[in-house]
């Protein structure tokens, strides 16, 4: 029984007696009723979910504690975590060290690799933070890191393709236009953006003191993650549209070549490995991205955990898949890499001048 906020003890109580009729005192034995004793268990049990400062827990064992199971979903993102974090390091090395990189088609690959550098190790400190450093001022730094550089990684995405777009559209006045200050400025006001946005479960607008608020990912609102799966898809429609008018601008200097040098069938065979290749990139972009904005925008914290991470995971993928479409496969890159390996030069690189569009 529980009186006054004590449980009712456990053992039988010899504290009355009682008169028989002869006048001998026989003690009688209180015993806690069964019911009593099995609220008393369950109440027991509850307090182990928590550690109180009272020394009324102090008799639980450690073999008393349920042990935590590790979540696979969430080793699962820590490994491509692991593997954004080291792929892309390699990138900013090898553009930061080589002075001949220093364009502003390289800045713009840095600054996506750096992004999904910051975004690979947002993964893993969201792993240490949620099963060993699990208190709420870790999951909002985690929140704001993971924000902060996915945007920087999709915005800088469309920084590329507005690059690729200008180099082609305007091909006479490129190198005049887009120097390398006009794209540190793009980049500065880009990071500034990105990192606004991470900084808003920090300063206020996360869901820890109202739960019915959550997104698909905690701390992040609703309200939140919605204005930032309707920029994304924005940012996508951008980028088709720009993809699409690339293409058009290709077949039209492929006919242009064609007519002036009667190189039709290999001009017409380089365009479509060009439009295939666009293809690619952008069928990739969409694959991991979008059915994540679009179940943050139908979905809430009242979902089935796993399909936030069934989506969640190809969208961290990207990371893994960028730099091998826009770096690894870029000559000038390659080159680097072999210098740096083994100091020297494979005779299959083409030292020809190259621009965005070759990318």
């Amino acid at each position: 029984m529980n009186r006054g906020g004590k449980s009712f003890p456990s053992e039988p109580i010899k504290a009355q007696t009682t008169s028989t009729e002869n006048g001998a005192q026989e003690p009688m034995m209180l015993f806690m009723p069964p019911v009593m004793n099995g609220q008393a268990r369950n109440n027991s049990k509850q307090s182990l979910s928590w550690l109180s400062s009272d020394n009324s827990n102090s008799s639980v064992t450690t073999s008393d504690l349920a042990t935590e199971t590790v979540n696979p979903w969430d080793i699962a993102l820590c490994v491509v975590g692991t593997v954004i974090s080291c792929e892309n390091a390699i990138v900013v090395a090898v553009i930061f060290y080589t002075p001949t990189l220093r364009t502003p088609m390289f800045i713009l690959i840095g600054s996506l690799a750096l992004a999904d550098l910051l975004g690979g190790v947002g993964l893993i400190l969201n792993f240490i933070f949620l099963y060993l450093l699990n208190f709420e001022a870790a999951r909002l730094v985690s929140a704001a890191l993971l924000i902060a550089s996915f945007s920087a990684s999709v915005c800088s995405l469309l920084a590329i393709t507005m690059d690729r777009y200008l180099s082609l559209y305007n091909a006479l006045t490129y190198h005049t236009e887009r120097t390398t200050t006009f794209t540190y400025l793009v980049l500065f006001a880009i990071w500034v953006t990105c990192i606004s946005l991470g900084s808003l479960p920090v300063v206020g607008w996360n869901c820890l003191e109202d739960e019915t608020s959550c997104s698909v990912i905690k701390p992040i609102t609703k309200n939140n993650a919605a204005v930032l799966s309707v920029s994304f898809l924005l940012i996508f429609a951008l980028m088709l549209q720009l993809y699409v008018q690339i293409c058009k601008i290709a077949f039209r200097h492929a006919q242009q070549i064609a007519v002036q040098y009667h190189f039709v069938a290999t001009s017409s065979t380089s365009t479509r490995k060009g439009i295939s290749t666009l293809s690619v990139i952008l069928g990739t972009f969409a694959v991991c991205w979008v059915p994540f904005a679009i179940y943050c925008l139908i979905a809430d914290s009242s979902y089935p955990l796993i399909y936030t991470y069934v989506t969640v995971l190809p969208a961290t993928c990207n990371s893994v898949i960028n730099p091998i479409i826009y770096a690894y496969r870029n000559p000038d890159i390659q080159k680097s890499l072999w210098v740096a390996c083994c100091g020297c030069i494979s005779s299959n690189f083409s030292f020809r001048p190259r621009s965005s569009s070759d990318v």
